[in-house]
């Protein structure tokens, strides 16, 4: 098992995750269970197969929380190509996730960590939302909500409900009702909402964000900034192809540089965004071996 730091050049900041490098032989309930034992928000198990099954898909991977299954994760899918990528020093890991292949490519700069970005799966834009019943899900007022762009859920593998706020001061102060806010996304396609505002601690970011969900606030979420990269290119936060900071996990003392761009495009039907990628660096922090009785 390796553990490494996603979304930061620095140990000990950025999201956590766990990749376990050979999965062959447990069971689904015994991934979960050391899922649960790793206690962060995502656990990767690696499921090696034959070299023509992983040249045309990418090597299989399942992702868990401490809760379930996911088709697809942000951060666990940039950490899990790292670890891969040093096994054999690849340019691209492709890996085949529940959703699908999705590629991660490798940028070696002289004196620099390695950068490495994926390319998500187009967006689907869905439901705009009632600030009025999103406040209701918060502490926050109607005028803490910023109005410039709409909140919206959007998926590139996983669905995450936009939001903007006004203020760092708003994003600070959020509490979000949890049993209410499940409620509310289970009724309306989303599964988690992706807070953001555009007053940054780092003049260079774009966006502040924070995601809260089960497992508490996440210190990164790979998933959320790609639809958030095609939420902003879509309502004019961000140009086409320009590449955006998003800065994550300050209220925790993680904090993390997420790297997005995506690319409107248009037709006879109106423009429409694809090619979503989402990019940050990754640190190795300790290697380990889990060992588990024969029951």
């Amino acid at each position: 098992m390796v553990q490494v730091d996603v979304f930061t050049d620095r140990a000990l900041t950025g999201n956590s995750l766990a990749v376990f490098l050979d999965g062959r032989g447990l069971s689904t309930d015994q991934m979960q269970d050391l899922a649960r034992e790793m206690n962060l928000s995502e656990t990767t198990f690696v499921l090696p197969g034959d070299a023509a099954a992983e040249k045309e898909r990418g090597v299989r991977v399942r992702i868990f929380t401490v809760q379930e299954e996911l088709p697809f994760a942000g951060h666990p899918t940039l950490g899990t190509a790292f670890v891969l990528r040093g096994q054999t020093g690849a340019p691209e890991v492709r890996l085949d996730l529940n959703v699908g292949t999705v590629p991660v490519r490798f940028t070696d700069a002289a004196g620099q960590p390695v950068f490495g970005e994926m390319t998500q799966k187009d967006p689907k834009f869905g439901a705009i939302h009632n600030v009025g019943d999103i406040a209701r899900l918060t502490n926050l007022g109607v005028a803490d909500f910023d109005d410039s762009a709409p909140i919206q859920t959007v998926s590139t593998g996983m669905p995450f409900t936009m939001v903007a706020l006004r203020s760092l001061e708003a994003v600070r102060k959020l509490r979000l009702n949890l049993d209410a806010a499940a409620e509310y996304l289970a009724r309306s396609g989303g599964k988690f909402f992706y807070f953001v505002c555009r007053e940054t601690v780092d003049p260079k970011a774009r966006l502040h964000a924070r995601m809260i969900f089960y497992n508490g606030d996440d210190p990164a979420t790979g998933s959320a900034a790609g639809c958030c990269a095609a939420w902003m290119v879509a309502h004019a936060v961000a140009a086409s192809d320009e590449q955006v900071l998003i800065e994550q996990g300050l209220e925790m003392y993680r904090p993390s540089c997420i790297f997005v761009r995506a690319t409107k495009e248009s037709n006879r039907q109106g423009n429409y965004v694809v090619n979503v990628r989402v990019g940050g660096n990754c640190v190795e922090v300790l290697r380990g071996k889990v060992t588990l009785a024969v029951q």
